[in-house]
């Protein structure tokens, strides 16, 4: 197999809910080379972590290659799941989490897990409603989506 670079991208991604479960919004901001790919999703009962899930998981499924991917996310749901390693435990344990309970969002998990085998990835936690002009856009483009849906 020839041995190439693999192209570098950015992904930024956040979820929001009015109420949780409530109304749920996500948004992401892929970046490679210079140029830049935003998308929202909406979803009617949802909770944020369920939202903070898809986020990640859309934009993964924007990537027709694999690549050395940094996501950027304000979730430490999502983030520790890598970064502390609980995923591998959950796995070990059946996707039981330490408290011996199923884990939550188990089917967006494996789903995130699948689409991120092909890639080289790093983890990267942010701080939310900051001075990250990414995320910043991301929590505008999540909460945009629940607020053209909200009732006057």
């Amino acid at each position: 197999m020839e041995n190439k670079e693999l192209k570098k991208v950015d992904l930024y991604t956040d979820g929001a809910c009015s109420g949780n479960p409530g109304k749920g919004g996500y948004g992401g901001i892929l970046m490679y080379n210079g140029y830049k790919k935003e998308y929202s999703g909406y979803a009617e009962e949802t909770t944020n972590n369920r939202m903070e899930l898809m986020a990640v998981i859309v934009g993964l499924k924007y990537l027709k290659e694999p690549v050395n991917l940094n996501i950027y996310s304000d979730s430490a749901y999502v983030v520790n799941a890598f970064l502390e390693d609980w995923i591998t435990s959950w796995q070990l344990h059946g996707w039981k989490n330490a408290n011996k309970k199923p884990v939550s969002n188990i089917d967006l998990w494996q789903e995130l897990l699948d689409l991120l085998s092909v890639h080289k990835v790093t983890w990267n936690k942010v701080k939310g409603h900051a001075d990250n002009e990414f995320n910043n856009r991301c929590d505008a483009l999540a909460t945009g989506e629940i607020a053209k849906r909200q009732k006057n």
